[in-house]
């Protein structure tokens, strides 16, 4: 039987010796683009629920001041072009900022690797070691990652940052318009759909269910508890509308 008692040490066994490998964690992917698609669907998933619980709120709160279905339409669009405008704006501003950090440090990751590349190839080193590789090894991953792209393996290894998938601000802006346009377009039609009678019942299962679709999507991408999160959506927004209902009809209610 093969000895397991102790490991082996060996490079030229170990998978950690290919310059194309890289270490990273269970669920983590490392192919081009995979940070700014999961940026713009994270974008897209906020961007929806926030179009369907604001735009819900609105429109069941101007309902329960009135049926009349003009007052109505205008509000939920004025809500919903508003709503879109101020999202891609504050989306664009958030990753703009991110993607200027993620800049700012691969030039200074740079600048240290021209001024002590020796220092950094035993940081790097460090690195692997401390994740658990053998000291010889994990020079030895370190010197082979270092001759095939140094900047790479240093921004992989300390700061988990990929120079070729840095977020893209605009694909996030604008996913998150589109996808609160989408959000805010249910609630709307719930609304002026349905008979004056039935509007603000028909609006509140409607959003609801959205609201748990979100929920489970936003959990399945961030990895999270889908129950919790779909929960936390789905009372959160029965809450914003029950309270701007209310409001709505206290100025419908005669004053004596």
């Amino acid at each position: 039987m093969p000895d397991h008692s102790a490991p082996d040490t060996d490079p030229s066994n170990s998978k950690m010796s290919d310059p194309d490998v890289r270490i990273q964690h269970d669920g983590e992917e490392h192919d081009s683009g995979h940070n700014d698609r999961l940026n713009w669907l994270r974008a897209g998933v906020l961007g929806a629920n926030d179009g369907i619980v604001s735009v819900a709120g609105l429109v069941v709160g101007v309902a329960g001041a009135t049926t009349n279905q003009g007052t109505l339409l205008t509000a939920g669009i004025a809500g919903m072009v508003a709503g879109a405008v101020s999202m891609a704006l504050g989306e664009y501003v958030s990753v703009s900022s991110q993607r200027d950090a993620e800049r700012d440090l691969i030039a200074k990751e740079k600048l240290e690797l021209h001024e002590d590349p020796e220092a950094e190839l035993a940081e790097l080193a460090a690195i692997y070691e401390k994740k658990g590789l053998h000291p010889t090894t994990a020079h030895q991953v370190a010197q082979e990652l270092t001759e095939h792209d140094v900047l790479a393996a240093h921004l992989d290894a300390e700061l988990g940052i990929d120079p070729d998938d840095l977020t893209n601000p605009i694909n996030a802006a604008i996913a998150s318009a589109i996808a609160f346009t989408i959000g805010a377009a249910l609630p709307l039609a719930a609304i002026l759909l349905p008979p004056p009678a039935w509007r603000a019942v028909t609006t509140f299962v409607v959003v609801l269910i959205a609201l748990a679709i979100t929920g489970y999507v936003s959990a399945a991408i961030g990895g999270g508890s889908r129950p919790r999160a779909t929960l936390r959506l789905v009372v959160g927004g029965a809450v914003a509308m029950a309270a701007t209902y209310g409001i709505g009809t206290l100025f419908n209610t005669p004053v004596s």
